[in-house]
C-alpha cells in the first residue's frame, strides 16, 4: 500500500520523507488556507521534495474553471495530480484531463456508484472519505471494499486512495479492504510506528544491555 501525507507543512515533509516511506502528498483548500501561503508556491515546494504524486485541488466549481485551474496546477511539475470534486462538472473536467494526459484525484467520494462514475470518467485516483463516513454513522471501510469489488469486476485502472484517515486502525482496515493508497495526517503517520509493547520491549532490551557493560563499537 502506498502512503501519502496529507499536509502542506514543508518543514514536516522534509523531516518525514527521508526514510523512503512516504510515496506522495495530498493537499486541499483547507490545508492551503492554514498554510497562509500562495498555493502555487506551496505546491512547487512540495514537488521539489517529493518524487511521487502531489495532489493540488482546484477551487472552481464549474467545468471551464476547473479545466483552466487544473492546467495551471499541472504545469507546476510533472508529478502534480489535479484534485477535482466528485460533481457532474468535476467529472466532465476529469474526462477532458484524461484526454490531455493530466492525472486526476477525484475527491469527496462517499458512495461506490460515485466511485464507478469517476473511474468511467478516467480518474487516476478516487478518494473515499472513510473517517467522515464513520462520523455519519456509516462504515467507511465497507465503502473501500465495495469500490474494490466494482473496480476489479470491470478492470478499472483508477486507484483507491483512502482519505479522511483518523487512526492507524483506519490504515489497517483500508489495506485489508483493498485500498491502493492511503493519505494520512503527519501525526497519524508517526503513530503507525508505535505500540506500547514495542516501547516496553525496547526499554527492557536496553536495560538488560546496560547491565552487560558491553559496547558494540
Amino acid at each position: 500500500m502506498q502512503l501519502f501525507l496529507d499536509t502542506t507543512d514543508v518543514a514536516v515533509l522534509k523531516e518525514l520523507v527521508g526514510a523512503g516511506l512516504v510515496d506522495g502528498v495530498t493537499t486541499n483548500p483547507t490545508l492551503i488556507a492554514k498554510s497562509g501561503r500562495p498555493i502555487l508556491e506551496v505546491i512547487a515546494e512540495i514537488c521539489d521534495l517529493v518524487e511521487g504524486p502531489v495532489s493540488a485541488e482546484v477551487a472552481a466549481t464549474d467545468t471551464a474553471g476547473m479545466l483552466a485551474e487544473g492546467a495551471k496546477l499541472a504545469a507546476i511539475a510533472p508529478n502534480v495530480v489535479v484534485k477535482v470534486p466528485l460533481t457532474r462538472p468535476g467529472l466532465i473536467a476529469v474526462s477532458e484531463f484524461a484526454v490531455q494526459g493530466i492525472q486526476t484525484n477525484v475527491t469527496l467520494c462517499f458512495t461506490a456508484v460515485q466511485a464507478m462514475l469517476a473511474a468511467k470518467a478516467g480518474a487516476t485516483y478516487i478518494s473515499p472519505f472513510i473517517g467522515r463516513l464513520d462520523d455519519y454513522g456509516a462504515d467507511g471501510t465497507d465503502l473501500i471494499a465495495e469500490i474494490r469489488a466494482i473496480y476489479d469486476n470491470y478492470d478499472f485502472d483508477t486507484e483507491i486512495l483512502a482519505a479522511s484517515i483518523r487512526t492507524p486502525a483506519h490504515v489497517t482496515a483500508a489495506a485489508l479492504a483493498g485500498a491502493d493508497c492511503a493519505t494520512l495526517p503527519p501525526n497519524v503517520f508517526l503513530d503507525l510506528f508505535k505500540h506500547p509493547l514495542t516501547e516496553k520491549g525496547l526499554d527492557q532490551f536496553m536495560s538488560d544491555w546496560a547491565k552487560t557493560g558491553q559496547s558494540i563499537l
